[in-house]
């Protein structure tokens, strides 16, 4: 059986190496205006995607552009809902208009991780992909809120696990304000996206080993280096015969 993997990379955020991580990736999450974004940057996105045979899809935040979205926020029910839509909505409108479908939705930073424990805003975010993109698929963390809420809902989802980030034992990411939390070393993010592909594991901070079934790896855009590190880590999973590739 061929062993496959997709690349994923957030990208749209004003960060340099867009263009050159989407030459690696195979699949890309656009920023479309809450943390970060607008139309010029959105139709960029698209733009490389459609380039590089990438799969593009949306990836809404909480409204917190001061903060890139990486504060937790009060914000939930018909409000979150509101503002989600309206960012997907977005993006959708001019992916029409470039000929490019998105294919998923992930959600980004703070809002991703609260939704990864909290039903009800899993549920707003499945309500809002139904809404503004059926048929998409939903990415996040394997065992989580939104990968329950999403079966429940018939959505499809993509467990997704991370080359460039610490894990806890309780299969949380590590906050970023903590020590350790983001790795910069390109090997430890090669080391770890190959455990989670070949292995379907992960090493957390402590040093435990836990399951991480995923089916899609991220590299950060953010992260420094992250060009080079996509590289490595592609170049080592193919090495190991497993097939980059969207996920079906």
């Amino acid at each position: 059986m061929i062993k496959t993997i997709d690349l994923n990379a957030d990208l749209g955020e004003g960060c340099a190496y867009d263009a050159e991580l989407m030459s690696v990736v195979t699949s890309c999450n656009i920023a479309c205006g809450g943390h970060a974004g607008d139309a010029d940057s959105m139709r960029t996105a698209l733009k490389l995607a459609g380039e590089n045979g990438v799969s593009a899809g949306a990836h809404p935040s909480f409204p917190d552009r001061e903060n890139f979205g990486r504060t937790k926020s009060d914000l939930r029910g018909d409000a979150l809902e509101k503002t989600l839509r309206a960012q997907v909505k977005v993006l959708a409108v001019l992916a029409d208009e470039a000929g490019i479908a998105l294919s998923h939705l992930k959600p980004h930073g703070a809002l991703y991780n609260m939704a990864a424990l909290d039903v009800e805003l899993a549920q707003s975010i499945c309500a809002v992909l139904q809404d503004a993109l059926p048929g998409a698929r939903l990415v996040g963390p394997p065992g989580s809120q939104l990968q329950m809420q999403a079966e429940a809902q018939s959505i499809p989802f993509v467990a997704e696990g991370f080359a460039d980030r610490a894990y806890e034992r309780d299969g949380q990411l590590r906050d970023r304000k903590l020590d350790g939390a983001v790795f910069h070393d390109p090997q430890q993010q090669v080391a770890q996206a190959a455990e989670i592909a070949l292995k379907k594991q992960v090493s957390t901070h402590e040093g435990e080993v836990i399951a991480l079934p995923a089916q899609t790896i991220c590299v950060h855009g953010d992260t420094p280096g992250a060009f080079a590190a996509a590289q490595a880590i592609r170049a080592a999973l193919e090495a190991q015969e497993i097939s980059i590739c969207p996920p079906d």
